[in-house]
């Protein structure tokens, strides 16, 4: 069945069409723009078969809503992306490197995180189906293309999935503001999922407990906390530090 909504902006629109043009099914550009990176647009979409529609800057306004739309609009099928954690994981050459996001339900700390995860090579983000905010339009600008790079699965019980890593041998890593043991003193060069909680609650009690360690960033100022993109890009930089020492 499919999945129709809207994406904007340049990144956005530029990376669905390179990674799954099958899932565009019309672009909208603002027909008074014809710069250079409008033209490259165009010729992209031409490629890959999509239909081109040239629309005025008050019909781009009225479907991006609020949203910043750069004069580029997008309908897209969303159910076609990687549904299922196996068909990513059965097809790895390296150690799996995976990020769960524990109910994170702001649209620009996911789509930073996502841009966190295509930077250091994450192959593919996890979250709940419920309390979480799941891929948005405003995901996809914030995100810069990596919605469509990262593999984003949702799962029904994410306890139940930590587990089935387990079961995988992918050591699973929770960050923690109060674990005993800090970032510096973590060493894990194998298959690796990071665990992160939502804004202001950290990890929930259950997700907590499956965790195989529990790991806290150092802090030296005086703020107790970062955000949960910062967090992540963190954790997964030292990840891929370890494996390429």
């Amino acid at each position: 069945m499919a999945d129709l909504r809207l994406i904007y902006g340049f990144h956005a629109v530029t990376a669905r069409i390179r990674q799954n043009p099958d899932g565009v099914l019309e672009i909208y550009l603002q027909a008074q723009r014809n710069d250079p990176r409008m033209r490259d647009l165009i010729k992209l979409a031409e490629a890959g078969g999509v239909r081109v529609i040239p629309v005025d800057a008050k019909r781009l306004d009225g479907m991006a809503g609020s949203a910043r739309h750069q004069g580029v609009a997008a309908r897209v099928d969303a159910s076609r992306r990687v549904q299922h954690l196996d068909d990513v994981l059965d097809t790895l050459e390296e150690p799996p490197l995976l990020l769960v996001l524990d109910g994170v339900q702001d649209p620009h700390n996911l789509g930073a995180c996502l841009r966190s995860a295509d930077a250091f090579g994450v192959h593919a983000v996890i979250a709940p189906k419920d309390r979480a905010v799941g891929i948005t339009a405003t995901v996809e600008k914030v995100a810069c293309g990596a919605a469509e790079t990262v593999p984003y699965i949702t799962v029904t019980n994410l306890a139940r999935t930590l587990r089935e890593l387990q079961e995988r041998d992918i050591w699973v890593a929770g960050a923690a503001g109060d674990a005993g043991q800090d970032l510096n003193s973590f060493k894990h060069t194998r298959a690796l999922a990071w665990v992160l909680g939502a804004e202001g609650e950290g990890l929930r009690r259950l997700t907590r407990e499956t965790c195989d360690e529990l790991v806290r960033i150092p802090m030296l100022g005086s703020v107790e906390s970062l955000n949960v993109s910062v967090s992540a890009g963190i954790c997964l930089f030292e990840a891929r530090r370890q494996r390429a020492v």
